[in-house]
């Protein structure tokens, strides 16, 4: 007897639905074959489903059988297979009546006992579900919170096997799963840490300020403990809040790749990811045999911070160079091609010599002209053409560490912060096409031309700053791109001279290379 059903495999963070057929023969010795290119995982669940179905209290056919799971030239990855088979498996020998697996797409694990396991990636899974128009989606109980966020489709979670076969045989009603979007965003938008821990610094957060703002990429210089990271880790509170878009986006990547946390149905706050310098090219951008997301696109709509920049690798650091422009990273393997979204701001931090202590006046730097050129040239030209700030993080006075008075909150921040980017979205609300948030920092060339005019005064300022520092094209339309942040922050609907004089002056880095 033949049975159908389907099931969903990923490929990266994208779904594909699959059709999975189960042809159990009325003959023949007891042999059970999986085709329609499984992966391991997926041949292994051949035992699995064996002893989930004989300790549930069913019977397991004691003749051939055989599994396709179609599309064949999609490759099906991963154990969310084991309960889709096992369900066809006892359709196939009449256990289980055919109609209520009817516009129903299931994953799910399964323990030898016939307990169903979480998988990875169901929010993907379910968004794939829901676009191909079905209606009803049966996956893992812990699963359930994490695919009821999609709208348009059922989703029911069952802890076991025999609970499965209960409800499809309409012997044991379930209640389709809901969630209160506004709770999980109220319950799970709040961050550990505020802008006002930071002393000191001014100058730093003024920089993170227009970052913020424009969606702009920083490159704080400074020596030891002198508060970069400190000043990275809380950028992140004065982004405005994730909308459910982005917010889907990212629980979507972390969902695929298994680091979405324990009953945690969205992730509501801005991503920081950190690597270590010592992160090696796949890890930072993706990547493998089976290719999986990577730091950046885990960084997805929030902040990627680089510290010891200049211990990064080089080639590593040049493979960031085209995702910083484009937003998106692209793996490329003999079957295919994978993208993964990689929207995100850089924080790359670094000390001014390799002591550290360069041009400091209570420390005396160790290193000789030779060594501290040869340690910012780690950083290339054109990845530094990338980095609209570069700013100096001196260490806080005494005073200042031991003063007792207010600091801005991060709220008051982003109060400024969502105030200039309501401007930015009123300015590019003709130019989106695809539904993309866009800020400053993404305007191309012709969206440069047409939105930062300058005045007689700017325009010399500009010129001066490009004939003395020698910057290229790039640094010219990165410094028009944030000084029209700073006059979006000011509420100024023109760029002054004050404005491109406050954005060449984060330029410095330029001048040392």
């Amino acid at each position: 007897m033949l049975a159908k059903l389907h099931s969903v495999t990923l490929e990266g963070i994208e779904g594909t639905v699959c059709e999975v057929e189960v042809d159990v023969a009325r003959g023949g010795f007891e042999k059970q074959m999986v085709v329609g290119l499984p992966d391991p995982a997926v041949k292994e669940s051949t035992e699995r489903v064996r002893s989930a179905i004989t300790n549930s209290g069913f019977t397991y056919p004691d003749t051939r059988s055989l599994v396709n799971l179609a599309p064949a030239d999609v490759r099906k990855v991963g154990p969310a297979f084991d309960l889709p088979i096992a369900l066809g498996m006892l359709a196939a020998t009449g256990n289980l009546l055919p109609d209520g697996l009817r516009d129903c797409v299931i994953v799910g694990e399964l323990a030898l006992d016939g307990r169903v396991r979480p998988v990875q990636g169901v929010l993907s899974m379910a968004l794939t579900a829901a676009a191909a128009g079905f209606g009803r989606l049966i996956v893992p109980l812990e699963n359930a919170e994490e695919a009821a966020v999609v709208n348009g489709i059922e989703v029911f979670g069952v802890g076991s096997l025999s609970q499965a076969v209960g409800f499809l045989s309409d012997a044991l009603p379930l209640e389709a799963t809901s969630v209160d979007l506004n709770a999980v965003f109220s319950r799970a938008s709040r961050y550990d840490c505020d802008f006002a821990e930071v002393k000191g610094q001014e100058t730093a957060k003024r920089a993170l300020t227009i970052a913020a703002a424009g969606g702009h990429n920083v490159m704080m210089i400074g020596p030891p403990g002198a508060g970069k990271t400190m000043l990275a880790q809380r950028l992140a509170t004065i982004l405005p809040p994730l909308a459910l878009a982005e917010s889907l986006e990212t629980t979507r990547i972390y969902s695929a790749v298994g680091l979405l946390p324990h009953s945690t149905a969205l992730i509501a706050t801005r991503p920081v990811r950190a690597p270590h310098h010592t992160a090696s090219g796949p890890a930072l951008v993706g990547g493998g045999t089976m290719p999986r997301p990577g730091e950046l696109s885990l960084a997805h709509h929030g902040i990627l911070f680089l510290d010891e920049f200049a211990e990064f690798p080089r080639h590593v650091l040049e493979m960031i160079r085209q995702p910083l422009e484009e937003g998106t990273v692209t793996v490329a393997r003999a079957r295919g091609t994978i993208t993964f979204p990689a929207r995100f701001i850089l924080v790359a931090a670094m000390n001014p010599c390799p002591c550290g202590y360069f041009g400091m006046r209570d420390r005396k730097c160790r290193c000789s002209p030779g060594q501290i050129e040869r340690y910012l040239g780690k950083v290339s030209g054109p990845l530094l053409d990338r980095i609209d700030l570069h700013i100096d993080v001196p260490p806080v006075a005494f005073r200042k560490l031991r003063g007792r008075g207010d600091q801005e909150t991060s709220e008051a921040i982003r109060r400024r912060v969502c105030a200039a980017r309501v401007v930015q979205q009123e300015r590019f609300a003709p130019e989106r096409q695809d539904g993309r948030i866009v800020t400053n920092a993404t305007m191309t060339h012709r969206q440069v031309e047409q939105f930062c005019p300058l005045d007689a005064a700017g325009e010399q300022l500009l010129r001066s700053a490009m004939a003395e520092f020698g910057l290229s094209a790039r640094a010219h339309d990165k410094i028009l791109k944030v000084a029209r942040t700073i006059a979006d922050l000011e509420g100024d609907a023109g760029i002054g001279a004050a404005h491109i004089a406050e954005a060449i002056g984060y330029r410095k880095l330029d001048r040392k290379l």
